[in-house]
């Protein structure tokens, strides 16, 4: 399923690779990594770019982990890595100049490493139930958004997240006023009036960093906003 608005534009990251990681530690698994593997998949090679699939930490200990030039973490969860020697790879692959896609549950990764937290952009905290909710475009210059229109209507999980990195340039909120969420006083208040970033980019010690919080169900994978949506972070990061 190409998206077209995209495609037109003939891109093509030919010899770009991009490893696309989907372990979770313990506790919830996502039903969507498949569906999720699949679009991203579909996605790169439409970009001309070459994909490998894993939930092994162990590639992270590999000489061919650094032959990437991005990783997606694709509704990974909990402890991304096992030992100290992959968390450090990791930081070496960044450091030098990697790109990162975060997709929903990848800000709940690795919950008690802050370099991970700021990396990303945010940390997870919670979210109400899954509803209908309006989504405002806060930059729309970006490849990830321009096809979007001003108000994205959606249905999600809406994630709500700390630790947020202000070096992160939001490209879309939620619209708080569209959500009912009987905690949205306690968190997040009015810490950003009405609106609370859902996806962002920034760059990070020498690498790139995409995320979004958005790509909770299977069939969301199929929705053509968001796989621009998220074609439009791979671009960014492999540019």
């Amino acid at each position: 399923m190409a998206t077209a608005g995209l495609y037109a534009q003939e891109l093509s990251f030919s010899g770009k690779q991009v490893l696309i990681y989907t372990r979770n530690g313990e506790g919830y698994v996502h039903d969507n990594i498949a569906a999720s593997v699949e679009a991203l998949e579909e996605i790169c090679k439409l970009m001309k770019v070459e994909t490998s699939v894993t939930d092994d930490p162990a590639i992270f200990e590999s000489k061919e982990f650094f032959q990437f030039d991005a990783v997606i973490f694709s509704n990974s969860n909990n402890e991304a890595f096992l030992n100290d020697l992959q968390r450090e790879n990791f930081q070496k692959f960044i450091r030098s100049g990697g790109g990162f896609v975060g997709i929903h549950s990848a800000c709940a990764s690795e919950r008690d490493w802050p370099w991970f937290w700021s990396m990303v952009g945010g940390k997870f905290v919670r979210h109400p139930r899954l509803q209908k909710f309006d989504i405002r475009i806060t930059d729309n210059n970006h490849y990830s958004t321009r096809h979007l229109p001003e108000i994205w209507k959606w249905e999600d999980e809406c994630y709500f997240m700390d630790q947020l990195n202000p070096a992160i340039h939001v490209l879309i909120s939620v619209d708080l006023t569209t959500l009912k969420d009987d905690q949205k006083n306690d968190y997040p208040g009015t810490v950003f009036g009405n609106l609370f970033p859902l996806a962002w980019y920034h760059e990070f010690e020498g690498g790139k960093s995409w995320f979004t919080a958005l790509g909770h169900k299977i069939e969301y994978y199929s929705d053509e906003n968001f796989r621009q949506h998220l074609a439009g972070g791979i671009q960014w990061v492999l540019e």
